[in-house]
């Protein structure tokens, strides 16, 4: 398969060595850009990376939000910016129908749906609570319907730099479907697949307390959205 022209792929990143280097090589074969954000990790992620073929940025302030930043900061021309975790966890092969939707002029936000496809057990339950919780908070402040807050997504490049996103540490994907919705963009969704990580352990729904972290900060985010101005 070709490379999708003018598509960068960012793949925020800690501690995900034993993973890391099959997502990049997949994605090296589909984007024009693979950009992986070594997120203060504390083992070979970045050199693993850039083994693999990735350009590596760092970004120390630990937080997802913030290293998704880190990596739009770095494809500023992209016209397609996909993200998709460094965990192994989504299958890569999936870009392209992510990013179709917005080549094709449809759509200017691609939402991953995991729920259709996903392995079982790949979901602990507390994440899963706590997804069903913003969708239902999505859907009544912003009347943007959907089945699954997953951060596998492609973004339009203009679009996505004209949301005046800042970093974060849990809930840049809310955040950045709250400021589209306001704006008026195009947001659809398709079903991708979703299995067990690779390696390592998730920081959010590795535990039951980083789910509930991760879940205050992004139930706290839709609710300021709706209020601000920006």
């Amino acid at each position: 398969m070709a490379r999708i022209g003018g598509c960068a792929v960012v793949i925020p990143a800690r501690d995900e060595a034993g993973a890391i280097a099959s997502v990049v090589r997949a994605a090296v074969a589909l984007a024009a850009e693979v950009v992986v954000v070594d997120n203060g990790s504390r083992d070979a992620t970045a050199a693993v990376a850039a083994s693999a073929g990735a350009r590596v940025v760092h970004q120390p302030r630990r937080g997802y939000g913030h290293a998704c930043h880190a990596g739009v900061a770095a494809v500023p021309r992209a016209e397609i910016v996909v993200f998709i975790d460094g965990d192994g966890s989504m299958p890569v092969e999936e870009v392209p129908r992510l990013a179709e939707p917005i080549l094709h002029g449809l759509a200017d936000v691609v939402c991953g749906s995991r729920v259709a496809l996903r392995d079982a057990g790949s979901m602990p339950w507390h994440q899963a609570a706590g997804n069903r919780l913003a969708l239902l908070l999505l859907r009544a402040l912003y009347g943007v319907r959907l089945s699954d807050l997953g951060p596998y997504r492609a973004v339009r490049g203009s679009t996505l730099r004209g949301l005046g996103m800042s970093g974060s540490r849990f809930a840049w994907p809310a955040s950045l479907l709250a400021r589209a919705a306001r704006r008026g963009a195009r947001i659809v969704e398709i079903d991708v697949g979703y299995r067990r990580r690779l390696a390592g352990r998730s920081k959010v729904s590795g535990s039951v307390r980083g789910s509930l972290e991760a879940g205050a900060g992004i139930i706290a985010t839709l609710l300021w959205q709706r209020v601000a101005r920006r």
